[in-house]
């Protein structure tokens, strides 16, 4: 069971970029999936998460600017981060729950991908 996450980069505040992650091993499309970031010294936190019936929630701080999204034929989560800030920056997780919600409790989910770097430049 693998997640592999990729699209991350060097980008200026105010660009954008789509992370996608690709799910292998298994059929996610039951799974709830979901993106998490942890910055340097900090935490890692929700960003944000989907469910098979494409459902979403959002952290507050990106409300807005990014959008999850996912293709169940392909194995494929996808998250659109527009208008990046500084505080955006940080390495960015892809996951999946195998009780299918949206949670924002990390500890919820049950597989991980290995992480993308997203650096937004002021």
């Amino acid at each position: 069971v693998q997640l592999q996450a990729s699209g991350g980069g060097l980008v200026q505040a105010g660009a954008s970029l789509r992370l996608s992650c690709a799910a292998s091993g298994r059929t996610f499309s039951t799974d709830g999936l979901g993106w998490f970031r942890q910055a340097p010294g900090k935490e890692r936190e929700f960003v944000a998460a989907i469910t098979s019936g494409f459902s979403t929630e959002y952290a507050d701080s990106v409300k807005g600017r990014f959008t999850i999204s996912r293709d169940n034929a392909k194995n494929m989560v996808y998250m659109l981060m527009n208008s990046l800030k500084p505080e955006d920056t940080a390495v960015y997780y892809c996951a999946a729950a195998s009780n299918g919600w949206k949670d924002v409790d990390l500890f919820q989910y049950d597989y991980w991908g290995q992480g993308t770097l997203v650096t937004v430049s002021s």
